[in-house]
């Protein structure tokens, strides 16, 4: 057993130390699929990897919800998700119409510079992505490893436990998939 499985499972037992021996354990990993993540989107965003990685972190330990952590591989792929649920909640929150007919508040903290299109995209996917999710659970997996962390199909491999070869072929009939479902709807409904 690793030293991230034990403390994973120390925290599920309600240990009050073990997230602080985590983190220390899995911050580089996390801060690398964030960095992986955040350079697919466009420069100048005001959230950093490092504030994705601390946010994602809150997600799976800091409530007070117990998590049952299977493995390691099943902590990352759970990071993996974490990270994308909060890309796609901030492109969902730009994207909202705010009060006050067409005037809108800006939060400092919410100022940046992500284009419209961009979070139009990332909502079409992640809409695209749940379907594909509900019909092919480890396929939306695969995708999520991939896309949203930067995961290599090796990394994908190792944290969903599967092999290479699988993931691959679960990595091209996604983008096949996606691809299709998103050319549907670009199309003009008529």
């Amino acid at each position: 057993m690793t030293d991230v499985t034990r403390i994973l499972s120390a925290i599920e037992q309600g240990d009050p130390h073990a997230a602080d021996q985590l983190l220390p354990l899995v911050y580089d990993e996390l801060r690398r699929m964030a960095a992986q993540r955040m350079a697919q989107e466009t420069p100048g965003q005001t959230l950093q990897a490092t504030a994705l990685v601390h946010e994602a972190y809150l997600r799976l330990v800091g409530d007070a919800e117990v998590h049952p952590w299977n493995s390691r591989g099943h902590f990352f792929a759970a990071a993996a998700e974490a990270m994308r649920r909060i890309l796609v909640e901030k492109a969902r929150r730009r994207q909202r119409l705010r009060h006050g007919g067409g005037r809108q508040r800006i939060d400092l903290e919410d100022l940046d510079v992500m284009r419209e299109e961009k979070a139009e995209e990332l909502l079409a996917l992640d809409e695209a992505l749940e379907r594909l999710a509900g019909e092919e659970a480890i396929v939306g997996e695969v995708v999520k490893l991939r896309y949203f962390t930067g995961l290599t199909i090796e990394q994908s491999a190792a944290a969903l436990g599967i092999s290479v070869r699988t993931a691959n072929r679960h990595w091209a009939y996604a983008r096949a998939w996606l691809y299709t479902q998103l050319r549907r709807s670009d199309e003009p409904n008529e």
